[in-house]
């Protein structure tokens, strides 16, 4: 369960876990700090806190790049504190996460892993109450946390974290750092495929150093640029496909994704 801290710029950490090769993330100011996301439930939640307290006494607060277990279900352990979110990841939080957790606890007893699947069972979830829509800014004292909605991507509510002042970026899991880049779980039914390129160049208009994505190690704007095409690619099948041009065989083949990524690519709606 535990992790290690990457130090991406001064005062700002990124956090990587074998489970489910998770990445998040810590901002630190002169006054408070900012936790860029909290894993997955209580216990993880609670390893995740007691983390930040080895690298600063800060007081804290927590924003959640969008609403799936893995990024939210372990802020309890942060005590009463500011959540920050997109407003429709509050939706998403009070309107299904309760059905989720069946399924994740089902997933985790199934892979054999019975005290996580216990801890979700557990786990109380918190639903942010600092909301915004487009943009806002945190001041942490002497440095700035801009949240940000690029667009529609992974979900409808995604939120990246810029730190101005050392050119970082967390981006959730609008970018994930897989083996081939994007991985089956990246879609979904939830995922905008079509608008996912466009989000794309509004990361790149930050003209971020370093990008830290949802899942996997850090990246740069070459590796975004790289997939930026890789969707595009896979738009292009999709379409093909809907106008009758070329079978699903075809277009597996024709991608440069694995052939699991690309049918969850080509399943989005």
């Amino acid at each position: 369960m535990t992790g290690r801290w990457i130090e991406v710029a001064d005062g700002v950490h990124a956090r990587r876990y074998e489970e489910l090769d998770l990445t998040v993330g810590l901002v630190v100011g002169a006054d408070r700090c900012l936790v860029v996301d909290t894993r997955g439930d209580l216990e993880q939640g609670a390893e995740l806190a007691a983390a930040v307290r080895e690298l600063t006494p800060l007081p804290w607060s927590v924003v959640f790049t969008h609403a799936h277990f893995d990024h939210t279900w372990g802020t309890e352990a942060f005590g009463p504190c500011a959540v920050w979110a997109h407003e429709g990841c509050r939706a998403e939080l009070t309107e299904y996460a309760e059905g989720a957790r069946a399924k994740w606890i089902d997933y985790y007893r199934e892979q054999g892993k019975a005290q996580t699947a216990d801890a979700i069972a557990r786990t109380t979830f918190v639903v942010p109450d600092h909301l915004f829509t487009d943009r806002t800014e945190l001041d942490l004292g002497g440095r700035t946390a801009v949240l940000l909605h690029p667009g529609r991507a992974h979900t409808d509510h995604d939120v990246v974290v810029h730190v101005p002042d050392v050119d970082v970026l967390f981006a959730g899991d609008v970018v994930e750092n897989a083996e081939h880049g994007f991985s089956a779980f990246s879609f979904s039914a939830e995922s905008d495929l079509t608008a996912w390129p466009d989000t794309f160049d509004r990361l790149l208009e930050l003209r971020p150093r370093v990008i830290v994505p949802g899942h996997g190690d850090p990246v740069d704007a070459d590796f975004v640029r790289y997939h930026r095409h890789g969707l595009h690619e896979l738009i292009a099948l999709k379409a093909a496909m809907g106008r009758g041009e070329t079978t699903e065989a075809a277009a597996v083949a024709a991608s440069r994704y694995p052939s699991d990524v690309t049918l969850a690519a080509l399943a989005t709606p």
